[in-house]
């Protein structure tokens, strides 16, 4: 376990720490429920306002460690075949982790992240495909891309979420929802532009001798 992969692990840690913290609410219903001053029924809050600076903690970690493990690699010469996998499966990981918790409140569109979620899977096969060909697949430039965009979506899903958190008007709420789904359903195109792109490298890569 090098120092980049080190660096990879962090997130396996973060993304789970983000899904309890940001549903906390709805895991411990009788701490977060205030009663309706009129008729006395309980409200399940949709989050403490503590939680708005820790999940972009969490947020923002996550995203820092994915940057600072590849400059790591590099300048340590830490490249491996297993980092080019470890890397993406913990991008993964933590990218779907936000999506799911985005669309349990509503702001993505749960058909947006089935389709992510079966890209991912897809191109996780396509992955063990080429490893039978004595290939180890790391990310390619689509892939980064796709990246980038899902970090952009899920950036807007947290800022819609921190609104509904904190309060603030329902004007703002709405059209940070909007911008979250629009950014998704690029970065949706983009993924499935970039899966195709893998299955052409592997239709084209022959099969090593060993």
């Amino acid at each position: 376990m090098t120092l980049a992969n080190k660096v990879t692990s962090v997130r396996l840690v973060l993304a789970p720490a983000f899904f309890i913290i940001y549903l906390s609410h709805r895991f411990f219903p009788s701490v977060f429920a205030v009663a309706r001053p009129s008729s006395g029924e309980e409200l399940l809050l949709t989050g403490p306002i503590w939680t708005v600076p820790v999940l972009w903690i969490l947020f923002v970690g996550s995203e820092i460690t994915d940057l600072l493990d590849g400059i790591i690699a590099r300048k340590r010469g830490e490249m491996s075949d297993f980092g080019k996998l470890y890397d993406p499966f913990a991008d993964t990981l933590t990218q779907i982790t936000y999506f799911f918790c985005f669309v349990i409140d509503g702001i993505l569109p749960s058909f947006l992240f089935l389709a992510v979620l079966y890209r991912e899977y897809s191109v996780l096969f396509v992955r063990n495909r080429m490893l039978a060909k004595g290939i180890t697949m790391g990310a390619r430039m689509g892939g980064k891309i796709k990246t980038v965009t899902y970090v952009l979506a899920g950036g807007l899903a947290l800022m819609a979420s921190s609104a509904l958190r904190l309060g603030l008007s329902d004007g703002l709420y709405r059209w940070l929802c909007l911008a979250a789904v629009a950014v998704f359903l690029v970065s949706v195109i983009i993924a499935i532009a970039s899966f195709i792109d893998y299955v052409s490298v592997y239709v084209k890569t022959p099969k090593a001798h060993l």
